[in-house]
């Protein structure tokens, strides 16, 4: 697969992961958790933007740079901790709509991180230098999901990032 390649498929994984966090803020009933999905969102939206940017760069000159990329995802440090507390939280409430989305959150996540993961061990040194940040924030966003699903199936603890600011970065 080319560089140009790569990014075009890429553009279709971060607009379906948009998607799924768009839908998810949109019907999510509990107010914390559709900032943090729309949160999300807007940073997939973002990347969408980056990598087209990143393909018209490619397009135009023949390469691209990969410029740094931020993230609202919390350190994993961060997410350990929040995690920690949230072990100590207890407020079972019914949350199925919430896990669902969640779920559905995470497959998209899963997918996306797996093809950015072998565009790392396919592609030329530029192709992965791009992906590879590209990949360490969809773990991020991974991991976030999986704690607010480990959370809502096992603790009862919902979307409070106390000890993890998403805005903190």
């Amino acid at each position: 697969m080319t560089n140009a390649e790569a990014i075009i498929v890429a553009i279709k994984f971060e607009k379906r992961v948009t998607t799924v966090y768009e839908k998810a803020a949109a019907a999510c009933a509990d107010e914390a958790g559709s900032r943090v999905f729309g949160a999300l969102a807007e940073e997939e939206q973002g990347h969408v933007g980056y990598l087209e940017h990143k393909l018209s760069q490619l397009r135009e000159t023949g390469a691209f740079t990969a410029e740094p990329l931020d993230t609202v995802v919390p350190t994993a440090e961060k997410i350990e901790e929040g995690i920690a507390a949230m072990e100590q939280q207890v407020a079972p409430k019914d949350r199925s709509q919430e896990l669902e989305l969640l779920r559905q959150a995470l497959e998209a996540e899963v997918e996306t991180s797996a093809f950015y993961e072998r565009m790392v061990g396919e592609l030329d040194e530029a192709g992965r230098e791009l992906f590879a940040r590209f990949l360490e924030i969809e773990q991020g966003h991974q991991a976030i999901v999986q704690a607010e699903i480990d959370a809502l199936t096992g603790l009862g603890f919902w979307f409070d990032f106390q000890e993890f600011n998403l805005e903190a970065g």
